[in-house]
């Protein structure tokens, strides 16, 4: 029985599936023939290994009978075991009673800590534990493991309860595998019997069949096109980034609903936002991936399109209190499916389905979370589902960005915090509201909107200090009360707790714009930018906005008119003095009028009420408008 101890320094935490194995009665084998013993062990060891790299495993260690292995998924691992017991029963009945050899296996998924190529602690011991409570060629898992894999796989589990094991605090619960339905309690095979070579060949064909039968069934459930054309890293639109790339594509409403499309739009949304939080991934954000959504999915232009290499999709099926949830990462690059699970819960369990998700896809692409960026990346900002489901239909409602559906909004998420006062991610929503009423001209007091905004930023932090989006909320609104260093110590928390959040760094980028830092503003810009390759408009505005100050005017122009909105004032105003300051008269006459049919009340005093740090930047545009002919 193989237990690991913990190093004491560089420890990496992360969840993993744990394969633990050792031969029954070793000593006696050794005592009665070594050099066979030796033989046959180093032929099974070879045997084990090749099955547990083809379930997408890899062999930790392998000291005298043991063996250690992980996995990336729980049902690879539960799956692996199985099928190596039933390799070495069939390897034993060509061997003589007093040679066979069988093997012991435990199962578990926990934590285990990573030390260059080994793995420790709990996870492992556990796993350890549970070989030793198995009889010879069979196969135990612990609770955990069975909460993934009881539906997962054709196989019946016999429950023997709770058992204390050595130097773990808590009781462990134990299940037994069984190699199929009805299978005796006490082995994982059955011993095979003698019988004649045209039973054999007939047994073996109609097992086949079931086995093509059942692989064609689970890949047409679990996958929605039978291939998958692999991604080229030349057709590229953008360069590969250094370190996993990751696309979570909105996960499809299969309720039959459309009413219920802002749950499975949000627990997408969701999903980005915790991986957004890893420093050692880059993750598209939301504005870019929702380009995709309702139409078919063609994993190799989404890859190509927006420059990365893995792509998450799934789809969500609710029906009153249940819902059932498929998802599956695709590795774009080989056309392969690297994981996928269904998973059937209450709708209470929604938020402990979310982190699971996240963390398989995490482990799956072999990146390691430290203690403190677990805790980062599956905060909770509420656990009262009645009140997470009033935020998701306000967060629905007010990304639709007209002032109508932000004061429905408003009153969602003013509805969710009455239900959990505890819940920071609401207060943040709400406090956006407040300066989207000065966005859409219907504020009855701009500077009363900035300051309900701040109590409600300060609020959500007060309860979360690690919210990424709190902080760039407090940030903008430092910024709008030209309280610039404020605003930069808060934009720079953001961008530090959520590295792939585009929005933060575009926030940040903004606020330097305005204190005249435009090489760095660029190039937070620039990574904002590649992070939502399809981004939200105003980001080309602010490109725009630098270029102008840094006088590359036809640059300026260039970035300028990437911007779609054609509601967006700031950029018309943007637009009007470049081609001011350029000598086109005409453009810039087309620009200010345009600016007139949008605010007949617009005069340059509005302008110096934008947040720049030096007056003589409002100045610059202010005289090039003037000269657009725009009035005072």
């Amino acid at each position: 029985m193989l237990v690991e101890t913990m190093p004491k320094e560089g420890l990496k935490r992360k969840l993993a599936a744990i394969l633990s194995a050792d031969v029954e009665g070793y000593s006696r084998l050794m005592g009665n023939d070594e050099a066979s013993t030796i033989h046959t062990l180093t032929a099974y060891k070879e045997a084990m290994t090749a099955l547990i790299k083809q379930n997408r495993g890899r062999v930790v260690d392998a000291p005298g009978d043991n063996l250690l292995s992980e996995f990336v998924s729980v049902v690879d691992a539960v799956q692996c075991a199985v099928e190596i017991q039933r390799e070495l029963a069939e390897r034993n009945e060509k061997l003589p009673k007093e040679h066979k050899m069988v093997f012991r296996i435990g199962v578990n998924l926990g934590d285990v800590v990573e030390d260059k190529d080994r793995i420790y602690g709990d996870g492992v011991n556990i796993a350890a534990r549970l070989e030793s409570i198995c009889d010879g060629g069979g196969v135990c898992i612990s609770g955990t493991a069975f909460e993934h894999v009881e539906n997962k796989l054709d196989l019946e589990y016999e429950d023997l309860g709770d058992h204390e094991v050595k130097n773990i605090e808590k009781p462990v619960r134990v299940y037994r595998v069984l190699s199929y339905p009805r299978a005796a309690a006490h082995r994982v095979i059955r011993a095979k019997k003698a019988v004649d070579k045209k039973w054999r060949k007939m047994l073996v064909a109609a097992v086949a069949v079931f086995v093509v039968i059942g692989a064609v069934a689970v890949w047409h459930f679990y996958f929605r096109s039978p291939t998958i054309k692999a991604a080229s890293i030349e057709e590229m639109a953008l360069p590969l980034p250094d370190k996993p790339s990751i696309a979570v594509l909105p996960f499809d409403n299969m309720s039959g609903d459309p009413e219920q499309e802002y749950f499975s739009d949000g627990l997408t949304e969701d999903i980005i936002t915790a991986l957004s939080k890893v420093p050692d991934l880059f993750v598209i954000a939301r504005n870019s991936s929702f380009t995709y959504k309702g139409k078919p999915t063609n994993v190799k232009k989404v890859a190509e399109d927006l420059g990365i290499r893995y792509v998450l999709e799934g789809s969500v099926r609710r029906a009153e209190e249940k819902v059932r949830i498929t998802a599956q990462l695709i590795d774009a690059l080989k056309g392969d499916h690297l994981w996928a699970e269904r998973y059937d819960r209450t709708l209470e369990d929604i938020f402990s389905l979310q982190d699971e998700i996240t963390m398989n896809i995490v482990t799956a692409l072999q990146v390691n979370l430290t203690e403190g960026e677990k805790t980062r990346v599956f905060a909770r900002s509420t656990d009262n589902l009645l009140a997470y489901q009033k935020y998701l239909k306000g967060r629905a409602h007010w990304l639709r960005l007209n002032s109508d559906d932000n004061a429905v909004a408003r009153q969602l998420f003013e509805e969710a915090i009455a239900l959990d006062p505890g819940f920071s991610t609401a207060y943040v929503n709400l406090a956006w509201t407040h300066l989207m009423d000065i966005q859409f001209g219907v504020s009855k007091s701009p500077k009363e909107s900035v300051a309900r905004a701040t109590q409600l930023a300060q609020k959500a932090i007060s309860l979360d200090e690690t919210s990424p989006i709190a902080h760039g909320l407090l940030s903008s609104l430092f910024a709008i009360k030209r309280q610039f260093e404020k605003a930069i110590a808060e934009g720079e928390k953001s961008v530090a707790l959520s590295p792939s959040d585009s929005l933060a760094k575009a926030i940040l980028g903004r606020n330097l714009a305005y204190m005249g830092k435009y090489e760095e503003a660029l190039s937070l810009l620039d990574k904002a930018i590649r992070l939502d390759p399809i981004p939200l408009d105003w980001y080309f505005n602010v490109v725009g906005h630098c270029y102008l100050y840094m006088g590359k005017l036809e640059k300026a122009l260039e970035e300028l008119k990437k911007n779609r909105n054609q509601k967006d004032i700031t950029n018309h105003i943007r637009l009007a003095a470049v081609y001011s300051l350029l000598g086109r008269e005409e453009d810039a006459s087309a620009e200010a009028a345009e600016i007139l049919r949008l605010n007949p009340k617009f005069s340059n005093k509005i302008i110096a009420r934008w947040p720049y740090k030096n007056k003589a930047d409002a100045d610059f545009i202010i005289t090039a408008l003037r000269k657009a002919g725009l009035p005072e």
